[in-house]
């Protein structure tokens, strides 16, 4: 699957597209602080589902937590399980 990063004024979005699926999967979030990003939202379309595209964006939200230097606040319910099934996440947990 292929991340891409989109960001617009104090939020933005990961992308997750597999080749030959339309519709992407989805994650989405806030900055709250230049140190703090809250993800509030994961959607992977049926299409999609089964084939790890909500955990590929997952831990694409925590390598660039750990590359850009900041906390997540796991707001959105798939992020939250994500995170506690992963404690060596906890790094980048705020």
């Amino acid at each position: 699957m292929q991340i891409t990063s989109e960001e617009a004024g104090s939020g933005g979005r990961y992308v997750g597209r597999i080749e030959g699926i339309n519709e992407p999967a989805v994650m989405t979030y806030s900055r709250a602080s230049a140190t703090l990003i809250i993800i509030d939202h994961t959607e992977v379309p049926g299409t999609m589902r089964g084939q790890g595209a909500g955990q590929a964006l997952a831990e694409h939200a925590v390598a660039a937590a750990r590359t850009g230097g900041w906390k997540i606040i796991p707001l959105c319910p798939f992020m939250k399980a994500q995170m506690d099934r992963h404690p060596d996440w906890n790094d980048v947990r705020k």
